[in-house]
């Protein structure tokens, strides 16, 4: 867990120095608060999903970015930890720029619940649920998901998946960029 904290440290230093963006700027560019960024960088945070969704969509870069070396293969660092909200997750494809998607496998603990701000404006995910039951929010719009069964929403709205089951939850997320949405980083 360290090597992660390590490695969003750095990435997000670099975020910032690219963009040329003091703390202050990128506060009110992700919605983050200076003091959780200022933890983050100095590796003292372990920030939720939603957090670095909110990161990551502040710099209009893929939710890849925050994870991997733009050079680094997937399985240099495949699993993340758990975070705060019962959630895991693990790189199946990074970004990629030409085709403009991302593909992660997700697991929530039972009763997990993982609440997302709207992604930016273009992103659109693909669930398919492999194992469990996933009950997801968009818009205030109820779900439900068995196993096998499949849905496309846009994120750039609100969204909260949640597990409905009272076992292992896992689903593969496929994130879609539309053009301009995100860049590699």
């Amino acid at each position: 867990m360290q090597d992660i904290a390590r490695h969003l440290a750095t990435t997000l230093r670099r975020l910032r120095r690219e963009q040329g963006w003091s703390l202050d700027r990128t506060a009110r560019e992700t919605g983050v608060s200076k003091a959780m960024l200022g933890q983050i960088e100095r590796g003292e945070s372990s920030p939720t999903v939603a957090t670095l969704w909110k990161i990551a969509s502040g710099f209009r870069v893929s939710f890849s970015t925050l994870f991997t070396a733009s050079a680094a293969p997937a399985q240099q660092e495949p699993v993340w930890g758990e975070d705060s909200a019962g959630m895991q997750a693990r790189l199946l494809f990074p970004y990629d720029p030409v085709l403009g998607f991302e593909m992660f496998e997700i697991e929530l603990a039972p009763g997990a619940v993982s609440a997302s701000a709207p992604h930016a404006r273009g992103v659109v995910e693909h669930i398919v649920v492999v194992e469990g039951r996933l009950a997801l929010d968009v818009d205030d719009q109820p779900r439900e998901l068995a196993a096998g069964e499949t849905l496309r929403f846009y994120a750039d709205r609100p969204h909260v998946m949640r597990n409905a089951g009272e076992g292992r939850l896992r689903f593969h997320d496929v994130i879609h960029y539309l053009p301009g949405a995100a860049s590699g980083g």
